[in-house]
């Protein structure tokens, strides 16, 4: 089925990214320059056996997961909770990373804030925490108007990251995605999506943190040496080195094990960038092995079929 196809290649390249980044979490760009990955690997920073995945696809699925019961951000929030209370959507029935500002949200929903309410608002929330988990919003393009899908994007990030600055990382992100789902190719869905957005991003609250994004808004992002790659968790960093790892690939395998041999938050590098990948370059060509070793393969397949169903309907 192709519209299941579409839904898995890009849950599946997100998720095989993140495994692949896991093992090695944290690790220096030297030592990854030193001893670069080049296959599935386990134990390691976390201690995990190869093929498992972190919070960035345990989130990723949930919001999968709740977007096939139709639109809810209160059901979105509550299954984010149940991640983190009863390891739901975990590869193996356990939780072992969280980010300190999606916890902090996740224990404001607890309280009974809202959920556009609950996440961080300030400088420092500005981690990938968002976009590490946006990419199924990208599948309800169809069903939606352009600006209405950006609203939805804005306001699931900020269940967990609410400064205007995450927001346009995650709708620059799902631009991009949703213009490789419409056929386009990786240069032209980056600059067509910086055009679809400036009548939303002009708006005064988002022009004011436009600068931010002045490297990504120059359209040249890609021809960047990588020394001038950042690599951490900064939702900024993210969104660059992802773009620059895609853009400058030319096979899913590439792009993400440049992304993880970048070093750093390697886990959320490569799952940002495998979800652009996998859409592009489609399931088929995301390494069988690789796949094979992922925990909970059927689950993923599974639930990709359900969403496709639910979006494409």
């Amino acid at each position: 089925m192709l519209t299941a196809a579409k839904t898995l290649s890009g849950l599946m390249g997100l998720c095989v990214g993140d495994a692949l980044g896991v093992p090695v979490e944290f690790t220096s760009r030297a030592e990854r320059v030193q001893s670069p990955v080049t296959k599935m690997l386990g134990y390691g920073t976390w201690n995990q056996p190869p093929g498992t995945w972190s919070d960035d696809s345990s989130l990723t699925f949930c919001l999968a997961e709740t977007l096939c019961r139709g639109y809810s951000l209160d059901a979105i929030a509550n299954s984010f909770w149940r991640w983190y209370k009863q390891a739901y959507w975990t590869p193996r029935g356990e939780l072992f990373d969280i980010g300190h500002t999606t916890h902090a949200a996740i224990m404001r929903l607890k309280q009974g804030i809202l959920p556009r309410e609950a996440g961080g608002k300030i400088e420092n929330t500005n981690g990938n925490g968002s976009l590490m988990r946006i990419l199924p919003m990208a599948y309800c393009h169809k069903i939606l108007t352009f600006s209405e899908l950006i609203a939805r994007v804005h306001d699931v990030s900020a269940i967990t990251h609410a400064h205007a600055r995450s927001l346009m990382a995650c709708g620059i992100y799902i631009t991009i995605a949703v213009a490789l789902l419409e056929g386009a190719d990786p240069q032209t869905a980056y600059l067509q999506s910086l055009h679809k957005l400036e009548p939303i991003y002009s708006q005064r609250e988002y022009l004011l943190e436009k600068h931010h994004f002045a490297r990504i808004y120059s359209g040249t992002i890609a021809q960047l040496p990588v020394e001038e790659i950042n690599s951490g968790g900064y939702v900024i960093d993210t969104l660059e080195a992802s773009l620059w790892c895609f853009l400058n690939s030319s096979s899913y395998s590439q792009a993400v094990l440049t992304a993880v041999n970048l070093g750093g938050d390697t886990d959320t590098t490569a799952a940002v960038t495998g979800g652009l990948a996998g859409i592009y370059y489609g399931v088929e060509n995301i390494p069988q092995a690789w796949i094979n070793q992922i925990a909970r393969k059927q689950d993923i397949i599974n639930l990709a079929t359900r969403f496709a169903a639910a979006v494409y309907s």
